[in-house]
């Protein structure tokens, strides 16, 4: 989420004011240094220094607050699939309510980041997190509006999961009617408001978060000392990567707990969270995550709008300097003093006019440094390969927990775990050896190049063993593998004929002997119910059953898949690919540092975040979920409408949601290899210019000699 490094340098109003505030600081700070602004204060109480004019108090609660902000921005991808099967959305919907935050961000990031320093930028950041706490509450209300979730469809005067699964004799007729019973205009306008919630949240979760992060790293960056600002962003940085995987954590301890923990029946339930009706307390995580980032937008309403230049580290390092180097004369000490304001000079153009201009005049000014911007091969090959990498993390923070749950028959709560211990600390770890290779190997654009090359291309390799690491969907009576198609009653094998089977139930049983899934008991004629008390748990099982040999009994719940134990190896190269995408990372940033003029640095880092989200942020969670629905062999029918997806074909699934990754993983492979040979091209060229002298030069040199040659013979 390192999305907008610095974007006060390429705006208006941080140039203004950090041409004015040091110097100022500079002055003032003589007299003024231990009172809490910087101003001499009349009150003798305000002499004594605040806390809230520390630097490095600010970085504590910015790491706090950025933490909490991602733990909510990653919650609802660790609860996707929760959440479809609670409201009944397919995959596309879902990848749509998933990236639908990055709407507000984009939308509002650049005329955010034109305010720049004109406002009081902690309070602003304290305001963006009042509206993610907002936006968090919003996502809990479709569960306090919607009816208490039914795992079956039974009256609310009868007792969930009893008799209303099972084979009775009697006409179809009235099976249909009960069926359609629930279906009226309330219930779909009910059902639209709940997602219209939904994607509102998601819009405002998209809208507070846009001064969090550019206006925290500008006020870090302003006030601190030069040299102690890399370090505060380097902490920043390192607290708020940990953010997605305590989302995916939290994810993993709320989907255990049922989802009307708040409203439990009478007779309690007979569902474990291995049953495929089990549906987690997805919103007991967005409490949580709102009341977090509540708790840590407090401080920012009692900081100031500026605060002194940190001056305690100069001193330190100074005296540092005076003992170990040799000393330094006045003209050099002076010169190295006037660097930082020498560098601010050296402003891209559109940064020296922004003071002067209008927010109209911003965007009239803005495209043509766009497009001036884009021009640039490296730049652009550069932007591509993050967008192809972007894409690629995007489609598997989003859907990987869904396709594990399906591919390997475990429980959301442990798909989660997985992640958050395994994917996540390992691609931080990769972001970290990245930096480490460019920064004590000291690497240049072409090793840069090399580095990336060389990650992306393991990370593919790696990635190949994924598609055969499955297994086939196990046989489902009267569901045809072939998607698309919706089975009928008359599909059903003739042993059930005279049940009247509602179309729209789903209870799962399963005939161990013969690995043989039915979609209610009723589909496998199972006329009684048994219930099996254990210690810690109850089992229900089905008896009588004209279509399982032996009549039964048969456990309730969806078969196991037959190649579960291979969920950790395909783990472990999901998470061992990841560390190697995120090795690319550094270098590649070092890349467009590197690679754009000096004046156009900061406003390339902007435009290269900008369209990673436009890109790959936004469009890939719902390319991913309209691949995945694409593999669905049943649909669950909600008042004649397609819900969520009841079954997959688990070869397709894999085959599409892995090829769609290997897809986006050689489109960055390639433009990586591009790259380097466009470097290696550049220093050709380079190293050519080098060797041949130039024509000019070459007759001066020849004209010196000649009138040197009499003079030696007249010696």
């Amino acid at each position: 989420m390192a999305s907008l490094l610095r974007p006060h340098n390429w705006v208006p109003g941080p140039v203004g004011e950090e041409l004015q505030v040091p110097d100022k600081d500079a002055k003032a700070m003589v007299g003024t240094e231990d009172t809490p602004g910087g101003k001499a204060s009349p009150n003798p109480q305000n002499l004594r220094p605040s806390v809230f004019h520390s630097i490095k108090f600010f970085v504590l609660c910015h790491s706090l607050l950025q933490l909490a902000q991602l733990m909510m921005s990653g919650y609802l991808k660790s609860s996707i699939s929760t959440v479809e099967k609670r409201f009944g959305l397919s995959s596309q919907t879902s990848g749509l309510l998933a990236a639908f935050n990055e709407v507000g961000n984009t939308a509002l990031i650049v005329f955010v980041s034109y305010f720049g320093s004109r406002v009081h930028r902690p309070r602003l950041i304290g305001c963006g997190a009042i509206l993610v706490t907002l936006a968090g509450v919003l996502m809990t209300v479709p569960h306090f509006i919607s009816e208490p979730y039914r795992y079956d469809h039974t009256s609310p005067d009868m007792p969930q999961d009893f008799k209303a699964s099972l084979c009775l004799l009697s006409t179809k007729a009235p099976a249909s009617a009960s069926s359609n019973s629930s279906c009226s205009s309330y219930t779909e306008v009910r059902h639209l408001a709940v997602v219209g919630i939904m994607f509102t949240a998601q819009t405002l979760l998209g809208v507070g978060g846009v001064p969090i992060q550019p206006f925290g790293i500008s006020y870090i960056d302003d006030f601190a000392h030069n040299s102690n600002s890399p370090l505060y962003l380097g902490i920043l940085f390192a607290v708020t990567m940990m953010g997605p995987g305590m989302s995916y954590g939290l994810g993993s301890l709320m989907l255990r707990l049922y989802v009307d923990i708040d409203r439990m029946p009478e007779g309690g339930i007979n569902l474990t969270s291995k049953d495929p009706r089990w549906v987690g307390a997805w919103w007991l995580g967005f409490l949580i995550s709102a009341g977090v980032v509540a708790l840590a937008a407090i401080p920012y309403f009692f900081f100031p709008k500026e605060m002194p230049k940190e001056k305690q580290e100069l001193r330190f390092r100074r005296k540092g300097l005076a003992v170990s180097d040799p000393p330094v004369s006045k003209g050099e000490d002076s010169s190295s003093e006037q660097s930082p304001a020498e560098s601010l000079e050296k402003k891209d153009n559109l940064a020296q006019m922004a003071p002067d201009l209008t927010v109209i005049q911003f965007v009239k000014v803005f495209p043509r440094v766009l497009l001036r911007t884009l021009r640039h091969p490296i730049f652009l090959l550069v932007v591509l390969s993050q967008v192809c990498m972007s894409s690629m993390v995007a489609g598997m923070a989003t859907f990987l927990p869904k396709f594990l749950e399906r591919q390997f028959s475990i429980t959301a709560s442990y798909a989660n775990l997985l992640i958050g211990c395994l994917t996540i600390p390992l691609a931080i770890v990769g972001i970290v050896v990245g930096g480490i290779l460019v920064k004590r190997l000291r690497l240049g654009p072409m090793h840069c190049g090399s580095l990336c090359l060389l990650g992306a291309l393991c990370c593919l390799i790696l990635s190949t063993p994924l598609f055969f690491m499955g297994c086939s969907s196990h046989q489902i009576a009267g569901i045809s593998h072939q998607p698309g198609t919706q089975p009928g009653l008359e599909l059903f094998p003739g042993c059930m004929e005279s049940c009247s089977c509602p179309s729209d139930d789903f209870n799962p049983v399963c005939d161990s002997s013969t690995r043989v899934e039915y979609i209610t008991p009723c589909h496998a004629g199972c006329t009684s119910r048994v219930v099996q008390e254990v210690p810690d748990k109850s089992q229900v099982f089905y008896t009588n059953c004209s279509c399982v040999a032996g009549g039964g009994p048969v456990p309730a719940g969806s078969c196991d898949s037959a190649c579960s134990h291979l969920v950790l190896p395909f783990m472990i190269l999901i998470s061992l690919g990841a560390a190697l995408a995120s090795v690319t990372h550094t270098p590649s940033f070092m890349l467009i540092l590197r690679g754009v003029k000096k004046e156009d640095k900061t406003l390339a880092v902007g435009i290269q975040f900008m369209l990673m989200r436009v890109l790959a942020w936004m469009p890939s969670p719902v390319i991913h979920g309209s691949a995945i629905d694409t593999t669905c062999v049943y649909w669950a029918q909600s008042c004649g409408r397609r819900a969520v997806c009841r079954y997959y074909d688990h070869d397709l699934l894999r085959n599409r949601f892995i090829g769609l990754q290997f897809f986006f993983k050689i489109g960055a492979l390639a433009c990586f290899a591009l790259i380097l040979a466009i470097l290696r091209q550049q220093d050709k060229e380079e190293k050519t210019k080098a060797t041949i002298p130039n024509p000019g030069l070459q007759q001066q040199l020849l004209a010196s000699e000649a009138k040197k040659e009499p003079e030696e013979s007249r010696v």
